[in-house]
C-alpha cells in the first residue's frame, strides 16, 4: 500500500516545488532561497532515511525471494535432465527489482548533493549577483561574486543565531546583507563607518569622526553603462585602498531620503551633505560609484543582524572573463 502511494505523493511534492519556483521566477511571490533549500534538505532526508532503513531492505528481500524462486525452478529443470538457459534473463530481472524507483532516484538519490548545497549556501558561501552600478568601479553590472559567510561569525540559517564569534566588521569591507526597508531584499556596498563612528559626507567629501578620508586623483574612468567619464579617485578605508567614482554633474544636495528608517534622529541633513552618527550595533555603508548609490545617506543604518557576509571574489562575468578575481 505504501510503495503504491509513493508515486503520487512525491510527484506531488515535486509539483509544490515546481509551482513555487516557477511563481518565484516570474514575480508572482517574493521567494526565500534558504528556506527553499531547507524545506528541499528535510524532505530529501526523509526519504533517503526511508530507503536505507525501510524500501532498499524490502527490494533486497524482494530480490533474495526472486533469486531463491529461480535456483529452486533450476534445480527442478536440472533434476529432470532439462539443461536451464535463462541466466542473463533472471540476472536482468533481479537487477529492475533491486533498481530504485524514480520516485526514489529523484529524491533520496538527491539528498546528499542538496545537503552540501545547504551546508556550503548556509556556512560557507554564497553567490550574489551585481544588479546595478552602485559599485562601480570595484565591482560591475553583471559580476558573479562570492560571498564569504564565515569572516564574522557562523549563524544558524533563517534564525540567524550566531554560532561562533568570527572576526569583527572593519571599514572598508565589502558586505552583503538584507535591506534594512526590505529585508528579503540584498544589497552589496562598502562599510564606511562603524558603531559609534560620526560619519560627515559634505561637498562629496568623505569625513570619519572629523578626519577627512583622503582620496587620491586617479585618470578619469569610463563607465560603460552610461557611455560617460567619471572623476576616479583612490580612497583608503582603514587598511582597503579602492577605487570610487564622483559625477560632478550631480548635486552634492541629497534628495529621495526615506523618512522611516530607524534612528533617523542620528542623521542631519544640509543642502550640502549630510551627518551621521552612527547608533551600536549598526553600520553606515556607501557605494564606490558615490552618486549613483541607494544607500545609507538615503534610507540609515545596517544593523549588524542584517549582514549576509562579506564578498570578495568575482567568480564569474559572462560578458567579461576578465572580471574573475579577487577584489577589495
Amino acid at each position: 500500500m505504501i510503495k503504491k502511494a509513493m508515486p503520487v505523493l512525491t510527484g506531488l511534492i515535486l509539483a509544490c516545488f515546481a509551482i513555487y519556483c516557477l511563481a518565484w521566477f516570474f514575480g508572482f511571490l517574493e521567494g526565500s532561497m534558504p528556506a527553499l533549500l531547507l524545506t528541499a534538505t528535510l524532505v530529501t532526508f526523509v526519504y533517503w532515511l526511508s530507503e536505507r532503513f525501510y524500501f532498499a531492505s524490502q527490494r533486497r528481500a524482494a530480490a533474495r525471494a526472486m533469486t531463491e524462486a529461480q535456483e529452486h525452478r533450476r534445480a527442478e529443470l536440472t533434476a529432470r535432465g532439462i539443461a536451464p538457459d535463462e541466466g542473463a534473463l533472471q540476472t536482468q530481472e533481479v537487477g529492475k527489482v533491486l533498481a530504485q524507483p524514480w520516485w526514489l532516484d529523484w529524491t533520496a538519490g538527491l539528498f546528499p548533493v542538496i545537503l552540501l548545497v545547504f551546508l556550503l549556501r548556509s556556512f560557507a558561501f554564497e553567490p550574489f549577483r551585481i544588479p546595478s552600478g552602485s559599485m562601480i568601479p570595484t565591482l560591475r553590472i553583471g559580476d558573479l561574486v562570492l560571498v564569504n559567510k564565515f569572516t564574522y561569525g557562523l549563524r544558524l540559517p533563517l534564525i540567524g543565531t550566531h554560532l561562533t564569534a568570527g572576526k569583527p566588521v572593519a571599514r572598508g569591507d565589502v558586505i552583503v546583507f538584507h535591506y534594512p526597508l526590505n529585508p528579503k531584499e540584498d544589497f552589496i556596498k562598502r562599510v564606511v563607518g562603524l558603531p559609534g563612528d560620526e560619519v560627515a559626507y559634505f561637498n562629496k567629501h568623505l569625513t570619519i569622526n572629523g578626519q577627512p578620508v583622503v582620496n587620491t586623483p586617479e585618470p578619469a574612468f569610463f563607465d560603460d553603462s552610461t557611455s560617460a567619464f567619471y572623476k576616479q579617485f583612490e580612497e583608503q578605508l582603514g587598511s582597503v585602498r579602492h577605487d570610487i567614482i564622483i559625477n560632478d554633474a550631480q548635486p552634492s544636495y541629497i534628495s529621495g531620503i526615506e523618512d522611516n528608517f530607524q534612528y533617523r534622529n542620528q542623521c542631519n541633513y544640509t543642502v550640502e551633505g549630510v551627518t551621521c552618527k552612527v547608533p551600536a550595533g549598526h553600520y553606515f555603508v556607501m557605494g564606490d560609484n558615490r552618486d549613483n548609490s541607494d544607500d545609507s545617506r538615503y534610507w540609515g543604518f545596517v544593523p549588524a543582524t542584517n549582514i549576509v557576509g562579506r564578498a570578495f571574489f568575482v567568480w564569474m562575468n559572462f560578458g567579461n572573463l576578465k572580471r574573475i578575481g579577487s577584489f577589495k
